[in-house]
């Protein structure tokens, strides 16, 4: 580290970010700050309880933006549900276009990754961009989901938290220039904080971090994790109020034989799950097919939502009155079954139309209907040895969770910490476990990690895959290659070869397009035939057809296509509408120096901290 020390002059012209690095410079200099946490381990704990003190007044905020927007629209900002049969009907109508008619600028203007639910995008920052998230992106995403909520959109806050708390623990990591790892466990640190202070549940929240973000349980990443999410608990606590989340009625288990039942409605929920998923990412596609405006695409979902809503308004928000009513038993379940493939569809619609939201919050309502209707059949069939219809609708949130999620162990830890009910502990642990098996046997993808395979990002496959599938063939191509032509005669080409430093060249005809690709192995069979000097020509002993790559295709294709088929070079050719003219060329060795480049970039090699001068 340089000995020299900043002095005031040398500040001016930075900056904001370079101001608060030369101060922390400065400082650290004077009282061996920053030695001492290098030296200690301290620095990442200590984030960690800034980026949950954050998270959780970002949280707060969100609450409090959600029932401002939502105010402003219907004049209430108590339950929608109940305020929906009190309003005109050309209200409830158009609240929801009115939100997406701001949403949809919004987010396609200034921060695209603020669209959908966003954990998927959290995960996708903290697997191939070293847990980079654009510092704008919490400012966008509180607002617009803010407003999609508050305007009556069928999408949850927990998703808009995550990414909210992820951004901004992204944020302080890139100010401080902490390395690539250093920064995804802030990221996390922020998912956690966004998780504990909306369901006032702390373990929940370190868990969720930990299982789906990271998918890391080591002591060093555990630590920061676990104070940022006891520090979001105790905001939100001192603000709200330490009291469940949801209101729930007496549960007990009294014939172990009911858990048959509870077995049977985990199946279902496992089902109904990937059922969710499929339609959410399937209703997507089609508004994507759309020849429409993206940004005002929000507002006709949003026309959509409001129609449906005229007849049910329980799908309209977070719907937590709603699911107060399946645990207590309040509605028919009748109700509570056509809530269920209401709520798949409207979510869809507000999400895959550009809306922005979570979908946790609909996978509890899902499962809490599922669960309420459920219960209630299952009651009458056997009225003295089961439950109340409303201990099923608790399990069946839980089950619903873990099976769109496939993370049955912050499944059943958010329910027993958002009913504080421990009793009920055990079938939640069973329907949960259930519910994802048979989720993960009908389809290996979660509902977050669906979204990245969708994007060619395999969370699963690893680091190193998802390093080179976030680098294009264009970007590390060598451009205007050296080409052969068709007709050059072997005399020809022994001296071209003479001459040249490579070998091996895209044959190409007149409008240089693609015909072959010659290598050195490919002059063996003749190279010593003097007779064929002036008879073969360069199409002759190319191979043909050529194995060919596009300059918008990723790395680890064209790795794939290399090892496939045995060759040291791809042609890259743009090959839309038939043409294939060739415009670079791109080798094994171009794609190991990419790799190592992107390692250094993104802090997954051993490196120096960068100086501070």
């Amino acid at each position: 580290m340089s000995d020299v020390t900043p002095t005031p002059e040398s500040v001016i012209g930075h900056s904001a970010a370079d101001k608060l690095r030369i101060l922390f410079h400065q400082l650290s200099q004077t009282f061996r700050i920053e030695s001492f946490f290098s030296e200690t381990g301290l620095i990442l704990p200590i984030l960690g309880i800034v980026v949950g003190l954050l998270g959780g007044f970002g949280a707060l905020a969100f609450r409090y933006l959600i029932g401002f927007f939502q105010g402003l629209i219907y004049s209430t900002s108590g339950d929608l549900t109940t305020a929906a049969y009190t309003l005109p009907w050309w209200r409830i109508l158009l609240g929801p276009a009115i939100g997406g008619l701001v949403v949809g600028p919004l987010v396609y203007f200034f921060a695209r990754e603020a669209k959908g639910h966003g954990v998927p995008e959290v995960m996708d920052a903290v697997a191939t961009k070293g847990g980079r998230i654009r510092k704008r992106v919490a400012f966008v995403k509180i607002l617009a989901s803010a407003i999609c909520i508050g305007s009556g959109g069928s999408v949850g806050r927990e998703g808009p938290i995550v990414q909210i708390g992820s951004a901004l623990g992204s944020s302080i990591g890139q100010i401080l220039r902490l390395t690539d790892n250093q920064v995804r466990v802030l990221v996390a640190c922020g998912a956690a904080a966004g998780i504990a202070a909306t369901f006032n549940a702390p373990i929940a929240g370190a868990i969720f971090a930990l299982e789906i973000i990271l998918g890391d349980f080591a002591l060093p990443t555990f630590t920061p994790i676990i104070l940022s999410s006891v520090m979001a608990t105790e905001v939100s606590r001192i603000w709200i109020g330490n009291y469940p989340a949801f209101e729930v009625p007496p549960y007990e288990l009294l014939f172990p034989q009911e858990l048959v039942l509870y077995c049977i409605l985990g199946i279902i929920a496992g089902v109904v799950a990937v059922s969710f998923t499929v339609t959410l990412y399937k209703v997507e596609d089609i508004w994507d097919a759309w020849k429409f405006p993206e940004y005002l695409k929000a507002t006709v979902g949003g026309v959509i939502i409001g129609t449906i809503a005229l007849a049910f308004p329980q799908i309209m928000g977070v719907g937590y009155d709603s699911i107060t009513k399946a645990l207590l038993n309040q509605e028919t379940w009748i109700i509570l079954l056509l809530l269920v493939p209401l709520k798949i569809l409207a979510t869809s619609i507000t999400i895959g139309s550009g809306g922005s939201g979570g979908i946790f919050a609909p996978s509890l309502f899902m499962g809490a209907m599922l669960g309420g209707a459920f219960g209630t059949g299952a009651h009458y069939l056997f009225p003295h040895h089961t439950a109340d219809p409303g201990a099923y609708a608790i399990v069946g949130m839980g089950a619903l969770v873990a099976g769109t999620t496939q993370a049955p162990i912050q499944a059943f830890l958010i329910l027993f910490e958002l009913t504080q009910n421990y009793r009920i502990i055990a079938p939640i642990m069973i329907c949960c476990v259930i519910s994802t098996f048979v989720a993960r046997s009908i389809k290996k993808e979660s509902i977050y990690t669906l979204k990245l395979m969708r994007r060619g990002v395999d969370i699963r496959a690893g680091r190193d895959v998802n390093v080179l599938k976030s680098i294009r063939v264009n970007d590390f191509m060598t451009s205007g290659p050296e080409v052969i032509r068709e007709d050059t005669r072997l005399r020809e080409l022994i001296n071209v070869l003479q001459k040249s430093k490579h070998s091996t060249f895209p044959v190409v005809d007149d409008e240089n397009k693609l015909v072959g690709m010659l290598s050195l192995k490919d002059f063996r069979e003749v190279v010593f035939e003097d007779s064929l000097f002036d008879i073969v020509i360069a199409r002759d002993i190319a191979t043909v057809p050529a194995i060919f790559i596009n300059p918008s295709d990723n790395l680890d294709t064209a790795l794939h296509l290399i090892d496939q088929h045995g060759v040291g070079h791809l042609p890259v050719v743009p090959g839309t509408n038939g043409n294939t003219k060739v415009v670079g060329i791109l080798s094994q060795s171009d794609i190991m120096s990419a790799y190592n480049h992107a390692l250094e970039e993104r802090g997954l090699m051993a490196k120096l901290r960068p100086s501070k001068t």
